[in-house]
């Protein structure tokens, strides 16, 4: 199996809008209503959104292929574009999606790895993410590789209020 990842730009913004779309969709619509969950899909993947997010220099998005298939993405963000002001130490882990067909093989880890190198390269002494309450695969994942929670903040749900843990990584 060949991976490979690349960084995305903004002429892959449909291709970065069906992907988000499906794969929130895909591990979300099961634990959320249909108005709640079309009402976020509207607002955080609409192409103004997207194309806001890839033209803003502090966040970064990469495509992650397993042989020429797109499998997911990733999304960092630094500076001011963090979802919470953690500082210029920190760099923000907004997104891993990964495609269902490719879970559990090991894409998630290369993404995360790619975001830690980005972090070092940058200079970054951290790297933290969001992850909502009830996804205990994705803690349990999170915890394994050696994330620890420190707090947490709201996240909306179409009018529905839900809880992500804020996870911390110290890096070495």
């Amino acid at each position: 199996m060949a991976v490979e990842i690349r960084k995305c730009k903004l002429d892959d913004l449909h291709i970065l809008r069906e992907i988000s779309i499906k794969t929130f969709k895909d591990t979300f619509k099961d634990q959320n209503s249909p108005d709640n969950m079309r009402a976020y899909l509207e607002n955080a993947f609409n192409v103004k959104q997207l194309e806001t997010e890839l033209s803003n220099t502090s966040s970064e998005f990469y495509f992650i292929y397993s042989s020429d298939e797109l499998a997911g993405y990733l999304k960092i963000n630094m500076s001011d574009a963090q979802s919470e002001d953690m500082g210029e130490e920190a760099l923000e882990i907004e997104r891993i999606y990964i495609r269902k067909q490719f879970q559990k093989h090991g894409f998630g880890k290369y993404l995360l790895n790619k975001a830690i190198e980005i972090a070092i390269k940058h200079g970054k002494k951290e790297v933290w993410l969001g992850v909502w309450e009830k996804n205990q695969n994705a803690i349990a994942f999170y915890e394994k590789i050696g994330f620890v929670q420190t707090g947490s903040h709201s996240f909306y749900m179409g009018t529905e209020e839900q809880v992500d843990l804020i996870m911390f990584k110290i890096l070495e």
